[in-house]
């Protein structure tokens, strides 16, 4: 299953689960501000949704933008994961929480982007 494929069938369950008995595409598309026909073509995987678009779907579904990817496993903690572990002890709950959707977002963007724009500069040319 490619990328487009599973988040389609991520968006497709969080709306089919969502309450007690889920919520239409229409309905959704308004609280993302979107068409019902985009919401259709997102879960068939005829359109892939922006990044953004993947954020207020996260924020209005209540989940971690990294729920549209598939998981991975995690390999050694680095240096710089510590430090940031580290900082993060030292700040509010607030804090914390608003530091790992902005970690989320940005592991998001990276996983969705990954390989999908060309490279800068001429073929054969260091790029500036």
């Amino acid at each position: 299953m490619d990328l487009t494929e599973h988040i389609a069938m991520r968006i497709r369950d969080l709306r089919n689960s969502y309450g007690e008995e889920g919520i239409s595409q229409g309905a959704l598309a308004k609280q993302v501000s979107t068409t019902a026909n985009t919401i259709s073509r997102w879960e068939t995987g005829t359109y892939k949704p922006s990044i953004e678009d993947l954020e207020k779907l996260s924020c209005f579904f209540g989940v971690s933008i990294l729920a549209f990817f598939p998981t991975e496993e995690e390999s050694d903690v680095d240096s710089n994961v510590t430090a940031l572990l580290r900082a993060a002890k030292q700040l509010k709950p607030e804090d914390v929480d608003e530091l790992r959707r902005y970690a989320e977002f940005r592991k998001a963007r990276s996983l969705y982007e990954k390989g999908q724009r060309p490279t800068r500069g001429r073929k054969g040319k260091p790029s500036s």
